[in-house]
């Protein structure tokens, strides 16, 4: 065969390796870790429709570092109606100041270490390595830091530094699901619809970029970095 006849029949046959989180029959402990009430959700709320719809039982551990007064309100709720009553639940809040985080490191680590001795899940969706937000950045060294021996997916956030990556896991999304993570977004998070980046078309066009990266059957998908993977 020529070389042009080799990369046509590759073409027509290579697919892309599938990351597969279905059902075992037991129940699937993910962790979720974010700097601030709403990451979590902007980063992969997608992904957890997902699972929750697709895998069940759902065990989740709920963390987020910064959640004081109306931001609390706002996690709590946000958690509970985006994985539904079939899911089993824990929601920690930290009282960390905004854009102080690596000021407050011992502290972050005085809430996490604990957790981990308790709490050692399947699979851990956090913050990316590579995130110019100080905040986000912090939780992602310290996810790194605390959990050695688990699959750790980094979520990303689009931002005004401009710090997207090139992502090597991608889950794609129903047209349905990714509608639904927008019209979350907007319903649980009163407090940041004024912000300029918290805007339905820059969380739809990244889904949409992503989508097309992966091929995704409705042209959506959430994307992730995974460093280290065990098979």
């Amino acid at each position: 065969m020529s070389v042009d006849g080799l990369e046509e029949a590759l073409s027509a046959t290579t697919t892309m390796l599938p990351f597969d989180f279905r059902s075992t029959g037991r129940p699937l402990h993910v962790l979720c870790l974010g700097a601030h009430s709403d990451d979590i959700e902007i980063g992969c709320a997608g992904t957890l429709m997902r699972w929750a719809a697709e895998r069940c039982p759902l065990v989740v551990t709920w963390v987020v570092f910064s959640a004081e007064g109306v931001r609390a309100t706002e996690a709590r709720r946000s958690a509970r109606a985006l994985l539904g009553r079939g899911a089993t639940l824990e929601v920690v809040l930290g009282g960390f100041t905004d854009a102080r985080l690596p000021q407050q490191v011992d502290g972050a680590k005085d809430l996490l270490f604990p957790l981990a001795r308790r709490c050692s899940p399947d699979v851990i969706l956090t913050h990316h390595l590579e995130d110019r937000h100080q905040d986000h950045r912090c939780v992602a060294e310290l996810t790194w830091q605390t959990w050695r021996n688990h699959t750790i997916l980094e979520y990303e956030i689009a931002k005004y530094e401009g710090d997207l990556g090139r992502p090597n896991l991608y889950v794609p999304l129903a047209d349905a699901v990714a509608e639904r993570k927008l019209r979350h977004l907007a319903r649980h998070f009163p407090s940041q619809g004024g912000k300029d980046w918290f805007r339905p078309a820059s969380f739809r066009g990244l889904m949409a970029l992503r989508g097309l990266e992966c091929r995704a059957p409705a042209g959506m998908a959430e994307a992730f970095h995974l460093r280290k993977a065990v098979i």
